[in-house]
């Protein structure tokens, strides 16, 4: 409550209700008394106006014991020669409080001004006079300055409660919202590490995959040669040619993600590319089933997760499986739901037991940030089967990659 504008009025208004009943002279109080009570008036607008007042908004130590002793000894003066100037506490009470550096020093000036109340009415009901009057003095005194410490105290310590209660709302604010910006920090990090993990992901399924039937076709071109085949290691050097050219539009695919519209071509067109390549660098019997026609609009980001899972499948069939066969099954259904199927006879593996490298696992969190569903079944010499099941996806929702 630092607005000078509203003490201002609240001072004029309470000093213009002593000039009434000063004028007025209700309490019957002598001429002389009057002009006390006047000069006390003007002794506490002083107290006001120059210390209080600019204490409001640039306070001094010096302000608050000031205004205080004034104040009470305008009250004395006040009240001695006019009881109505009492109402004057209505100012002085809440501007201690207000000026008082914590609860102490405002309880402390509370009672400065009682006491400056105290003396003014026990002056203005006659303890001069003695005898009979002292105790009936005494006692007015002490009921009007008492019950105005007790009510300034009370409403001063309720107030200065709502002030604390504000500040610790206003700290705990302050605190939350230090904690929204580290949560806001923390979240663009770890998309941060989503984005660097896909990726990884991706760079994995894609040139990774690329370059090792790079290095794979270079070996066999340098063995042909060696034997002296070189019609059969042109064949090699010129597939080599090829999937540097895939290697290429692989980088660029990976760079056009990247980009706020992204664009890939058909799934159908894509997995056949795929398993084409892999026909000529491995030399396997691949059986490709596409069940795409009664499909609908599949999301891309369900063809792309469809895509790398085939990718990785096929290239552990190349490093690991030693197979002859693999059946590789596509299909999409009308509500956006898919599944890819791929079978080998290869020498399948223990599903149970630990594995190194990267290529299921990264292959199964796909899928799942994906909310799709992965299944490795397999045994010893009995090939492996996988199958990644995505769930139908409503229309306008975006798939995490």
């Amino acid at each position: 409550m630092q607005n000078r504008r509203w003490w201002d009025a609240a001072v004029i208004a309470a000093s213009l209700m002593v000039i009434v009943a000063l004028v007025v002279g209700s309490s019957g109080a002598s001429s002389a008394a009057r002009a006390v009570a006047g000069s006390a008036l003007v002794l506490f607008g002083l107290s006001y106006l120059l210390v209080a007042r600019p204490a409001l908004t640039s306070p001094r130590p010096w302000h608050f014991p000031v205004y205080v002793a004034v104040a009470a000894v305008a009250l004395a003066g006040g009240c001695a020669g006019e009881p109505f100037f009492a109402v004057l506490q209505a100012i002085a009470y809440p501007l201690t409080w207000v000026l008082a550096a914590g609860r102490r020093r405002a309880i402390a000036g509370s009672i400065v001004i009682a006491l400056g109340t105290f003396t003014g009415f026990a002056l203005f009901s006659g303890i001069l006079d003695g005898g009979d009057a002292v105790v009936p003095a005494l006692a007015i005194a002490g009921a009007v300055a008492g019950f105005g410490l007790a009510f300034a105290i009370a409403f001063g310590l309720w107030i200065a409660s709502v002030v604390d209660y504000g500040e610790e709302r206003a700290r705990l604010v302050g605190e939350l919202t230090a904690a929204q910006a580290e949560v806001e920090a923390l979240s663009r990090d770890r998309g941060a590490a989503m984005e660097r993990e896909r990726l990884a992901r991706d760079v994995h399924d894609t040139l990774a995959q690329t370059l090792a039937g790079l290095t794979i076709l270079s070996e066999r071109a340098g063995r042909q040669l060696g034997e002296g085949r070189t019609d059969a290691a042109a064949d090699s050097i010129r597939t080599v040619e090829r999937l540097s050219r895939d290697a290429l539009d692989e980088a660029r695919s990976i760079v056009s993600r990247m980009a706020a519209v992204p664009s890939d071509a058909a799934l159908g067109d894509a997995v056949d590319r795929l398993v084409s390549r892999f026909r000529v660098e491995v030399g396997l019997t691949i059986d490709l089933d596409l069940q795409l026609d009664s499909a609908g609009v599949l999301p891309r980001e369900s063809q792309l997760v469809l895509l790398r899972c085939l990718q990785e499948s096929l290239a552990n069939v190349r490093k690991h499986a030693r197979a002859t066969r693999v059946h590789v099954r596509v299909s999409a259904a009308p509500d956006g739901g898919a599944q890819l199927a791929v079978a080998d006879d290869g020498r399948g593996f223990d599903v149970a037991a630990r594995r190194d490298g990267f290529g299921l696992e990264g292959m199964a969190e796909r899928v799942g940030l994906a909310g799709g569903e992965l299944e490795v079944s397999s045994t010893p010499g009995g090939g492996t089967t996988l199958v990644v099941r995505l769930p139908a996806t409503p229309a306008g929702q975006v798939v995490a990659r």
